[in-house]
């Protein structure tokens, strides 16, 4: 698990949710700060997971020594998804867990913003959305005429459903950051794969 081995990768994402560098865009709830100038670093860093790889989420947490943020979400009879955040984030900078993976790449694409919009409304100070699968990536160009460029539109979702911040790995290709009007941080996962391998007593006959 990359997020979970590479302390790097995982100094960086506690970093980001306490410094104040973060930048707060102006759609976002009035007096987030009023609760945020007193609240200790590690008080105001909170994590969320979606449905997506609620274990990923829990490995990121344990890492950082912290609980997961507690949150409901659940579909109504039709697929509607709902999401509730059960506990004050007010001034807080959110981490929220969302792989938009398969099987189910649009649906975990739109509890993703679902999720980003809960925590807007609830007046927290920062979100960064921890996308280890970023899906429609391919999609990052035209190659033919009437074509989407549908990697344009979901960064264009999500930033704009409030989003501050994003955090990828291994994205299929760096132009995607460009299509982002919010910082994004790319993180490689060869440096944890190759430590892994190193460790394991390969046979030179095993490898190909």
């Amino acid at each position: 698990n990359v997020f979970a081995n590479n302390p790097g990768s995982l100094a960086a994402l506690s970093a980001m949710g306490v410094n104040n560098q973060v930048p707060v865009q102006q759609n976002m709830m009035p007096f987030e700060d009023m609760s945020s100038a007193t609240m200790p670093h590690r008080e105001r860093l909170k994590v969320f997971s979606g449905t997506a790889h609620p274990e990923l989420a829990n490995e990121i947490a344990n890492y950082l020594g912290m609980d997961l943020g507690t949150s409901v979400i659940k579909k109504f009879a039709d697929g509607e998804v709902y999401v509730q955040i059960k506990e004050s984030i007010r001034g807080c900078d959110v981490f929220l867990v969302q792989p938009t993976c398969p099987p189910n790449v649009n649906d975990n694409l739109m509890e993703l913003l679902i999720m980003i919009d809960a925590c807007r409304r609830a007046s927290c100070r920062s979100i960064t959305c921890v996308i280890p699968y970023y899906g429609y990536a391919r999609a990052d160009r035209r190659t033919s005429g009437r074509e989407s460029i549908a990697a344009k539109l979901a960064a264009n979702l999500l930033t704009e459903a409030g989003a501050t911040r994003i955090v990828m790995l291994d994205i299929h290709s760096l132009q995607t950051i460009g299509y982002f009007d919010i910082p994004v941080d790319h993180i490689y996962g060869e440096t944890v794969i190759l430590d892994y391998l190193t460790s394991k007593d390969f046979s030179p006959k095993d490898l190909v």
